[in-house]
């Protein structure tokens, strides 16, 4: 007699501050880049979901924005769809940076909202003091809290503690995608976020963060070669002048950074042309909030 090997599969949310390291971990867990992360925070605009097995665990990881207190339609958008991903979560991930600046009142109030089952997973441990980070933990002694993990994203230190401890945390159950899946995100809205990536790289303190990339056309040729065509929408004339850069020189860089990792996270050759447009107030437009996923009446 032969026995079915049973199968485990679950939702994860990974929820925390902006610049938290949410999308390093994720990254770390699915062995692969399915979230762009930069040194800047708010990064993550909308849910990513990476997927990485463990044994015969398949783990949907939900990236999602930094939690905050918004002020504008987009902020409120994106602190609703990072609780959102929580609600849905058979587990959730509450990640800290302990080598920012650590705002109890933030941290209580977040973990008051959490539903159960949640991890916290203190995050850069390599940046503090063994004092600090022992001060930190027993800040989270009496939290409702299942475990606290102590980790550096990054470096990859912890990681596969906490992969263990989620693939056992994981229901019974048919797994969701194929087994060489690592992500769930459109082919386009990948594109757009890379080239996103590139561009908060090279701006650095210049970045207008009133930007944002829509993939216009995505176009596959007989040998396999890809035409992706983009658009960088920026709020103000003055904000083009700046991706421009002198004689067109920054976007240059931008493109050529975007198109040599789109070769190889499409494995195909990729022509990548860029466009920069003004397009005001484009965070009160709905076409931006469409695309993304985020809920416009937030």
């Amino acid at each position: 007699m032969t026995h079915a090997i049973e199968t485990k599969c679950g939702v994860v949310a990974l929820i925390g501050a902006p610049n938290a390291g949410k999308s390093t971990l994720t990254n770390a867990i699915v062995g692969e880049k399915v979230s762009i992360v930069t040194h800047k925070v708010q990064t993550t605009r909308q849910r990513v979901t990476g997927i990485a097995l463990h044994g015969q665990t398949q783990m949907i990881l939900l990236d999602t924005p930094g939690i905050f207190k918004p002020k504008v339609r987009m902020e409120r958008a994106m602190v609703e769809a990072a609780f959102d991903a929580a609600k849905d979560a058979d587990l959730r991930l509450f990640i800290l940076d302990v080598g920012g600046r650590l705002d109890e009142v933030f941290m209580q109030e977040t973990l008051a909202m959490l539903q159960s089952p949640f991890i916290i997973v203190l995050n850069k441990i390599d940046t503090v003091a063994p004092e600090k980070l022992l001060k930190i933990a027993t800040f989270f002694k009496d939290s409702k809290a299942e475990k606290v993990f102590m980790i550096s994203a990054l470096k990859n230190d912890g990681v596969q503690d906490v992969i263990h401890f989620i693939a056992n945390a994981m229901p019974l159950s048919p797994w969701l995608y194929p087994e060489d899946y690592i992500a769930d995100i459109p082919e386009r809205l990948l594109a757009a976020e890379i080239t996103r990536e590139k561009l908060i790289l090279q701006l650095h303190q210049e970045l207008p963060y009133e930007t944002y990339v829509e993939t216009e056309a995505f176009e596959v040729f007989q040998n396999g070669d890809v035409k992706i065509s983009q658009v960088i929408n920026v709020a103000k004339e003055g904000q083009k002048a700046i991706v421009l850069g002198h004689k067109g020189a920054r976007v240059k860089a931008i493109r050529e950074a975007a198109q040599k990792e789109l070769t190889v996270v499409l494995d195909r050759k990729v022509h990548l042309f860029l466009h920069v447009k003004v397009t005001e107030n484009w965070q009160e437009k709905s076409d931006f909030y469409h695309l993304t996923g985020l809920n416009y009446k937030a």
